[in-house]
This record gives structure tokens, sequence and C-alpha cells, in this order.
């Protein structure tokens, strides 16, 4: 089944044709409604249509949108992604508030690229990556590794602690 954007783009279709063939809006809005029944267009809608038909050369009129442009995504940059980055960075505190002053774009713009488009959450009043990053998994690793050098390096400690105190289990 048709959308309701198609019988439409249809239906102004038939109206074009009927125009071009010289009949009157009444005729055009009967004829279309023995076609479409329920589904067809009002009277008045046709009326426009027809006036619309009449008066530009039939071969130019256009039935469908035409491309906007819209609303500029210019808050959404790259340029922009990156400087909220940055501002993050240098300070996990940063308020969004402090951020859009600084950038230049709405606060709302700022939520939209710190939540989404760079993925932090605020916890504690910090901004922190639902994710970690590479950097900070090489950081958490180079933890690891230094904490086990520690506990093996650290049998000296228990052995002497065993000696000195009596109630520290012997477990190694």
């Amino acid at each position: 089944m048709a959308t309701s954007n198609d019988l439409l783009i249809k239906q102004c279709s038939v109206i074009e044709f009927l125009v071009a063939e010289g009949c009157s809006a009444a005729n055009i809005h009967a004829r279309i409604k023995t076609v479409y029944g329920e589904m067809c267009i009002s009277d008045c809608a046709v009326r426009k249509w027809v006036r619309i038909f009449k008066g530009e050369d039939p071969r130019e009129t256009i039935l469908r949108d035409r491309k906007r442009s819209g609303r500029p995504l210019s808050a959404s940059v790259t340029a922009h992604r990156e400087k909220v980055d940055c501002m993050i960075s240098a300070n996990r505190r940063v308020k969004q508030k402090e951020i859009a002053n600084a950038v230049g774009i709405s606060k709302e713009r700022v939520h939209h690229i710190v939540t989404t488009l760079l993925d932090y959450r605020k916890v504690s009043a910090r901004w922190v990556p639902r994710q970690l990053t590479v950097e900070m998994k090489a950081q958490r690793k180079d933890m690891c590794t230094q904490l086990l050098e520690l506990c093996q390096l650290s049998s000296f400690l228990h052995e002497y602690l065993q000696q000195n105190i009596p109630q520290l289990p012997k477990t190694r």
C-alpha cells in the first residue's frame, strides 16, 4: 500500500495533467474522488494545486520537496570535538558551561559532544571515559607489573617478619 505522501504526489500529477487538458478545479476534484475515494485530497488542496499549475510552466513544476540545507552541524565538527577533548583532558572537573563559553557553542551541543561523541560520563564531579583508553590500559599494565615485581621481591620481607613475629602464618 502506498504511503500518504506517495498518494499526494500521484494525485498532484493527475491534477497537473488535467490542468494541462483545461479541466476546472471542481471537475478535477470530482474525477479524483471517483478514483481515490476517501483517500482523495480536499477540494481546497485541489484548487491550490490548480492555481500553482496554471501559474507556472508545468515542465518546471517539481512535486517533491527540493533538497534543503537544514541547520548545519557546525557545533559537532571535529575541531570542536578536539577542543572539548583537550579541555577535559587538561581539567577533568571542567563544567559544561565553561566548555561552552570557551568553544563558543551551546551547552546542549557540549553535552552531546561529551556524552555521545567522546563517550564521557560524570563521576564525582569529574569527567571520566566510559571505556578505558589505550594510554589508560598501558598505565594499568605497568602498575600491575610493578606490583607483581614488588610481591616477588617481598618474599625477603615476609621471611623476616615470620622470624620476628611468631603469630604470622607460614605460607611460603
